[in-house]
């Protein structure tokens, strides 16, 4: 039902992204899983490379950021079997890859944030940072760790 939600609203659920380094994707420990960070991959590319603030705008950034999501849920379904075993999202953690000067992080992260809210509803409202850094690898401008109960 999640999965087809997430069709509703226009966006495929991809494949769980291969690591870029040496860590695990996702760990479920209890009842939660945590994710590692993930970036705007799509298909094995990057989508979204630069700065937000100088190469890319907030928009760009909040694009990128429905990346991420999607790709956290899709490790989360990697290592659950079904995005429907998900009680809750409890939280995510949104580094921002920003230029000088800008402080519009928690405009990206609403990228991210609205798109969990509109595929889960209620179950869907979570805690949040949204931090902004002076580098992230392979020069995304978005990585997202996401952290959610099962049932």
């Amino acid at each position: 039902m999640i999965e087809e939600r997430i069709k509703e609203l226009g966006f495929q659920l991809p494949e769980a992204p291969k690591p870029v380094a040496a860590y695990i994707p996702a760990l479920v420990e209890g009842s939660l899983v945590f994710t590692s960070g993930q970036i705007p991959v799509v298909k094995g590319n990057i989508k979204y490379t630069g700065k937000i603030g100088d190469k890319l705008t907030v928009e760009e950034g909040q694009k990128a950021a429905e990346i991420c999501a999607l790709n956290c849920l899709s490790v989360v379904k990697d290592i659950i079997g079904s995005l429907d075993k998900i009680e809750r999202i409890v939280k995510l953690t949104v580094f921002v890859n920003s230029a000088d000067g800008f402080s519009s992080q928690h405009l990206v992260a609403n990228g991210a944030s609205g798109l969990i809210g509109k595929i889960f509803g209620e179950k869907g409202k979570h805690v949040r940072s949204a931090v902004g850094v002076n580098e992230l690898p392979l020069d995304v401008p978005v990585e997202i760790e996401m952290i959610v109960k099962i049932k």
